[in-house]
């Protein structure tokens, strides 16, 4: 399995426009990590290949808890335990790619870009919730509101993540819900693609639930399990 910085230069390389100077710093990015892959960035793999969008980032902090906590920390944490959790634990049964690997902005185009270039299987974009009513709680799994090629499979992984983090993990679920969303309605007709809403960083249990890290081992966990029910 490629490392980190391997798969950011992949990334990157895949939402750049090819420039010569833009390819140039990709090309010598790839010879310092040792991962040039000549680009096939996943083409030649037999793997279920996904894409795990930590949501916000750099500037765009999401909400921010009760406690402080930034929405872009938790789901970038969150989508590395994913990766981690897939080589230590899953034998690197998926091939995973993040949209961001750093606290970085990302644009909703360019997460959307990297989804269909790489040809993927799967796309789960991970957020927080907030709300002005400090008692709401729960998970709430997203997918596009108008048919498109996947919804069927989108609507059956959304369904099998709530039922998973309820019976596992506890967490209330909210059901499975449409909207239009950029990044599922650009995706949505490339792979089964959900946008996963982890719990309300308004409410004081749930914020002090999300900001510990071993808590992101079980919800890392429990989104794998739930996208191998779904093979």
């Amino acid at each position: 399995m490629e490392d980190s910085y391997g798969k950011e230069v992949i990334v990157a390389f895949c939402v750049t426009n090819n420039t010569t100077m833009g390819f140039l710093k990709l090309v010598i990015a790839g010879i310092i990590y040792g991962t040039f892959l000549s680009f096939s960035y996943g083409q030649n793999t037999d793997k279920i290949i996904m894409v795990i969008d930590p949501g916000h980032g750099g500037i765009d902090t999401g909400a921010v808890g009760v406690n402080g906590v930034f929405e872009k920390d938790i789901v970038l944490s969150i989508a590395k335990k994913i990766d981690s959790l897939n080589a230590n634990l899953f034998d690197d049964r998926f091939e995973i790619y993040l949209t961001r690997y750093r606290d970085t902005l990302i644009s909703l185009s360019d997460r959307t870009k990297l989804a269909k270039r790489l040809n993927i299987n799967v796309f789960i974009s991970l957020h927080c919730n907030q709300a002005v009513n400090k008692k709401a709680i729960g998970i709430e799994v997203y997918v596009v509101e108008r048919k498109r090629h996947y919804s069927k499979s989108s609507i059956r992984l959304a369904n099998i993540m709530q039922r998973e983090l309820n019976d596992n993990l506890g967490f209330k679920s909210r059901g499975v819900k449409t909207a239009n969303f950029q990044v599922l309605r650009e995706t949505a007709d490339n792979c089964p693609a959900v946008l996963l809403e982890l719990g309300y960083l308004s409410s004081v249990d749930e914020a002090e639930h999300l900001i510990n890290e071993e808590k992101h081992n079980g919800i890392a966990l429990v989104i794998l399990e739930s996208i191998f029910k779904n093979m």
